[in-house]
C-alpha cells in the first residue's frame, strides 16, 4: 500500500494514517484491497468485508494531478494503456480509469474528463496453489493435465493461476517434474503485471509473457515464436478463445485456463467451453471457493 500512497494528496495520506491508528484491529494498511478515488466524493478503502470512508473529497485538479503522477508526467506516453481502461504501476498494482470515452471506428481512442480511479493492490500469495497442484500434475508423463480453474469473481483464481505458472516454470523436484517453458497470454496485464517490460510478479524462470493482445492472437504468437510446453491465460469464454486453445493443444501444448463460475451448470451455460469438455480437450476441472 505504501507504493500507492505516494500518488495520493498529502491530506488523504494523513487521514488514512489516522484511520489506521484509530482501527488497529482492522490493520487497514495491510488489508486494503482497493483504493477508490472519485471526483467530489470521499476516498474509499475497500477491505475484504468492509469499506473505510476517508472524509476528503478529491477535486478534479487533484485527480488529474494523480493521473499525471501515475503517467510520470507524460499522459500521452500512456495513452494506449489508458484506452484499455487501466495503467500498471511499479509493484504490479493496477489503476483502473473511467471517464468520458472517445470512440473512433468502434474503438476507444482516448478517455477524456477522467472521473474515477481504482487502485487495485497487487498481492502475490506464494504457495496458494499447493492444495490443488497434485490434481494438475500428470506425474506419469512429467507434465500437467489440461486444466480449467473455475470460481466466482474475486475468489483468487488469478492468484492461484499465477502461482501454478511460477511453480511449473521453476520445476517441482519433489515430484521429479522438471521446469517447463511456459507462455502466458496476459490480455489485461493481471497475471505478470508487466511494468516497462519487467514482470512485477514472480511467474517463474522459464515463463514468457505477451500482454495487451487477444488470447487468440497471443497464443498463436507464443506458439510460433517461443515454443512453450505449457500455455496459460485468464478468463476464457469466447468462441475465439476456444479456437485458440484448440490450436495450442493440436500443436502439442498443454494448457491451464480460468473462467468465471460457481458450479458445473455455469460451465455448461457456455456452449464453447462445453464443447471443450465434451471432446475431452479439458482433462481436469477445479472449482475454487476462496483462497
Amino acid at each position: 500500500m505504501e507504493e500507492i500512497l505516494k500518488y495520493l494528496p498529502n491530506n488523504v495520506n494523513i487521514l488514512i494514517e489516522e484511520a489506521n491508528k484509530q482501527n488497529p484491529q482492522t490493520q487497514i494498511k495491510q488489508n486494503t484491497l482497493e483504493i477508490r478515488v472519485r471526483i467530489n466524493r470521499p476516498v474509499i478503502l475497500r477491505l475484504k468485508n468492509i469499506d473505510i470512508l476517508i472524509q476528503y473529497k478529491i477535486t478534479q485538479n487533484e485527480l488529474m494531478h494523480i493521473v499525471e503522477k501515475i503517467c510520470e508526467n507524460s499522459i500521452y506516453a500512456y495513452k494506449n494503456q489508458i484506452c484499455q481502461g487501466y495503467i500498471t504501476i511499479p509493484g504490479g498494482h493496477r489503476v483502473g480509469i473511467t471517464g468520458n470515452c472517445v470512440i473512433e471506428n468502434g474503438k476507444v481512442i482516448n478517455i477524456k474528463y477522467i472521473s474515477s480511479l481504482n487502485f487495485r493492490i497487487a498481492r502475490e500469495i506464494k504457495g496458494s496453489c499447493n492444495q490443488i497442484l497434485g490434481n494438475i500434475i500428470d506425474q506419469e508423463n512429467g507434465t500437467i493435465y489440461n486444466t480449467l480453474i473455475v470460481s466466482p469473481p474475486g475468489k483468487g483464481k488469478t492468484t492461484i493461476l499465477r502461482d501454478i505458472i511460477r511453480v511449473i516454470s521453476n520445476g517441482i523436484p519433489e515430484l521429479k517434474i522438471k521446469g517447463k517453458t511456459c507462455g502466458v497470454v496476459d490480455e489485461r496485464g493481471e497475471i505478470a503485471a508487466m511494468y516497462k517490460g519487467i514482470p512485477q510478479n514472480d511467474i517463474g524462470l522459464r515463463t514468457d509473457i505477451i500482454e495487451n493482445v487477444s488470447k487468440e492472437q497471443g497464443m498463436q504468437m507464443l506458439i510460433r515464436s517461443m515454443g512453450p510446453e505449457i500455455i496459460a491465460c485468464d478468463e476464457i469464454g469466447t468462441k475465439q478463445d476456444i479456437q485458440a486453445i484448440k490450436y495450442a493443444m493440436t500443436s502439442g501444448v498443454k494448457g491451464i485456463f480460468t473462467m468465471h463460475g460457481a458450479e458445473m451448470k455455469d460451465i455448461r451455460a457456455n456452449q464453447y467451453i462445453s464443447e471443450l469438455i465434451d471432446n475431452k480437450w479439458i482433462e481436469k476441472i477445479i472449482f475454487l471457493k476462496e483462497i
